[in-house]
């Protein structure tokens, strides 16, 4: 889909340009895949995240989710194409702490 990148966009924009509804979509979706943690506190997967970018609200999607949970990554993508949602390409280089490793 988007070569060499890390990660895909999933817009709350619609390819009409209308805002996407409710406007807490990007939160609902990622808690599909959200887990509580053993203190109790619900954390995100580390595949998928709600983020804002540019004003828009957005789910980040690390490709890797394709090789772990094909099925979550097909969904994930045929629930933008259902609702008509844009799709960008996301980052192509790994953030500077995958980079470095974890800190001694």
């Amino acid at each position: 889909m988007f070569p060499d990148c890390l990660e895909i966009v999933i817009q709350g924009v619609t390819v009409s340009g209308q805002p996407f509804r409710p406007s807490d979509w990007a939160e609902r979706l990622c808690g599909v895949m959200s887990a509580f943690s053993e203190d109790r506190y619900l954390s995100y997967s580390p595949y998928l995240r709600p983020i804002i970018t540019g004003g828009v609200r957005c789910v980040l999607v690390d490709v890797k989710l394709e090789e772990v949970d094909p099925a979550a990554f097909r969904f994930l993508l045929e629930f933008a194409k259902d609702n008509e949602l844009k799709l960008r390409p996301g980052r192509k280089d790994k953030r500077p702490e995958e980079v470095a490793g974890p800190a001694a």
